[in-house]
């Protein structure tokens, strides 16, 4: 028996934008698998400091590869997370971002093809857009401005959808589309422009938070330990249609900024400034599909997340 289960191949994974926030997350909890972890990143927005637990591991492997060009390994999964995901990136260069989700999702859905690997898109609420409904189901087909400055990375994923759903349909590849609604946790970027991220490094610093619009909008939030296993449950399980995943919990912005202050420091000043255009007005994930078929529910509240994230920046940006 023993000689068995030391003969078992491990899984080989190839985990695109392995080097960001959620990637290096998953990697981890991969690689405490004992499966095969290749990481690949461009470190366009992705750091080299988020994957080095696992430098010099036997089981793990990094290729700084762009995902606009193709590429040609031999794996068993596809975990396809290569992508801008905060404003403040793909805003940046909207063309590239645009370019980016499209030619990526196609470069690695052809490989899936070729080696028979199953795949995973990380898909957005984004492509929800600017909801008319709330909260968000999967049947939804969202409100989003085809010509707007949010629109390479919403259309972006939603045409990453499409490619995905055609993939599955003429190819019959075992293809999961998870949409990822708000998440935060360790290792998120001081600028990534992001609001949890935002209103944190502020107040750290003592300086003002800053609102953009009156405050009302609504996010959830959701804690990335959490994230990360509904993830591995997708992948896992026999679900080929979009799923949300993410933490129904709804805040007010104005509710978020002084949650935080209050931990940090409560005397912090609140200024407000001009909304973007198509920052959405709400954003909540009815999960009512990933509990049912995935059994999934997210367990950390947002107490426990937001300090032991809070504790994260204390020590990695203030030490």
């Amino acid at each position: 028996m023993n000689s068995k289960i030391k003969n078992i191949k491990p899984i080989k994974n190839l985990v695109s934008g392995g080097a960001g926030f959620l990637g290096s997350h998953l990697i981890d909890s991969l690689m405490k698998k004992n499966e095969e972890v290749i990481c690949l990143d461009n470190y366009s927005t992705g750091q080299e400091s988020n994957n080095k637990q696992w430098i010099n591991h036997p089981n793990f492997r990094i290729i700084r590869h762009d995902v606009t060009n193709p590429i040609d390994l031999e794996i068993d999964a596809i975990w396809h997370l290569a992508s801008p995901a905060s404003p403040v990136h793909y805003k940046t260069d909207p063309i590239k971002t645009s370019k980016t989700i499209f030619l990526g999702t196609y470069n690695l859905l052809s490989l899936s093809r070729k080696v028979g690997a199953k795949f995973i898109l990380a898909s957005t609420s984004e492509i929800y857009g600017n909801p008319e409904v709330n909260p968000q189901d999967e049947n939804y087909n969202g409100s989003v401005n085809t010509t707007g400055i949010r629109s390479c990375y919403d259309e972006g994923k939603r045409i990453a959808e499409t490619l995905c759903s055609d993939y599955k349909r003429m190819h019959n590849l075992d293809v999961k589309i998870m949409r990822i609604f708000n998440t935060y946790g360790p290792r998120m970027r001081s600028n990534d422009g992001r609001v949890i991220s935002n209103f944190i490094f502020q107040a750290l610093k003592g300086n003002p938070l800053t609102i953009y619009g009156d405050g009302t909008q609504t996010r959830s939030f959701c804690y990335v330990d959490d994230l990360i296993e509904g993830m591995i449950t997708l992948m896992n399980s026999e679900i080929n249609t979009p799923i949300n995943i993410g933490n129904p919990e709804e805040f007010k912005i104005i509710q978020l900024a002084n949650r935080i202050k209050d931990i940090i420091n409560p005397n912090l000043e609140i200024i407000y400034k001009s909304l973007p255009e198509d920052d959405p007005s709400q954003r909540r994930p009815d999960i009512s599909k990933a509990k049912r078929d995935l059994k999934w529910l997210p367990k950390v509240n947002f107490e426990k997340g937001i300090n032991l994230t809070i504790d994260w920046f204390k020590n990695t940006y203030f030490l």
